[in-house]
């Protein structure tokens, strides 16, 4: 049990599960300037509210860029990028329970599960948390296998 243990950690230590840079870049939600979650703060999230991040106060974590809405929000990514990086690359969640496809998303709209970051689509009168609120658990399953597919 404690070598399985010490292969989990390694996996993760190493950073999303050993993806290398060119996958993320070509895999996750970034912008042409590789900015993920629309330049949207990832640690702010976990502090009760969203705030728009600054250019001039980034962090680039294996291809993917961050901007940070403050210094300390910065300095706490640095320490650990797995803990506030958003699931499935940044895309709707909601959408890869579905199927292996890639949706934007609303910054703003939002839910951290088992202290992760989810994100969803809420445009066009159509807000896809409502709809994962209702299938949670199988969708989050089909999202895990999913977002799997597309980074293999």
């Amino acid at each position: 049990m404690k070598a399985m243990m010490m292969v989990l950690f390694g996996a993760l230590a190493n950073g999303s599960y050993g993806q290398n840079t060119e996958v993320r870049i070509a895999n996750y939600n970034i912008d042409s300037k590789n900015v993920s979650i629309d330049g949207y703060d990832p640690v702010s999230y976990f502090k009760d509210k969203p705030q728009k991040g600054d250019e001039n106060n980034s962090y680039m974590y294996k291809g993917v860029t961050y901007w940070f809405s403050s210094e300390s929000n910065r300095k706490e990514f640095e320490k650990n990028p797995l803990k506030y990086e958003p699931q499935y690359g940044g895309w709707c969640a909601y959408a890869l329970g579905l199927k292996p496809k890639k949706v934007k998303i609303d910054p703003k709209t939002y839910k951290i599960i088992d202290n992760k970051l989810y994100l969803f689509y809420n445009f066009n009168f159509t807000n896809t948390l409502h709809l994962w609120d209702k299938e949670e658990e199988s969708l989050k399953d089909e999202a895990d296998k999913n977002w799997s597919l597309i980074i293999n």
